[in-house]
């Protein structure tokens, strides 16, 4: 993806820091690091999600494939691919993201997902994860590692 496109949309490219869990809250948070940055965006996200990312994470192939890998190969017998995943939003302490899908006519299709399935189809596809500047500014310089 063009770099003035990135920078055009307000977009920040992120990547798959690490997982935390946390014990005492009951919580797996996945946290995502500015690609060429400082910022963290962490996002709490439920056990199927953290399991699905850590076993992509580890090289760990499933017997059968997990949801995650059914719709990676379900957007290749379509003749899709994702381009990206955008998290584009934050309301009341939930965020929002799209899959950004082009079609085999070469069209772009956006897909309304959660974040946490969208990191795990992204891993899983190779496609680049980003975020919005607005959400970064909202939640990144807060946490600490």
């Amino acid at each position: 993806m063009d770099e003035s496109v990135q920078k055009e949309n307000g977009w920040v490219r992120m990547e798959v820091s690490r997982i935390r869990i946390d014990e005492r809250r009951g919580e797996q948070v996945v946290v995502l690091k500015e690609r060429d940055g400082t910022r963290f965006l962490p996002i709490i996200i439920g056990i199927s999600e953290i399991t699905a990312i850590k076993m992509k994470l580890s090289g760990i192939e499933p017997p059968r494939p997990l949801t995650h890998d059914l719709l990676k190969n379900t957007l290749a017998q379509l003749g899709a691919t994702l381009q990206r995943v955008v998290i584009s939003k934050l309301e009341f302490n939930t965020f929002f993201a799209t899959l950004v899908l082009q079609t085999k006519d070469g069209q772009l299709k956006e897909v309304d997902a959660r974040p946490s399935d969208s990191i795990a189809i992204a891993l899983r596809a190779e496609a680049p994860i980003f975020v919005t500047e607005e959400v970064l500014k909202q939640v990144a310089s807060s946490y600490e590692l």
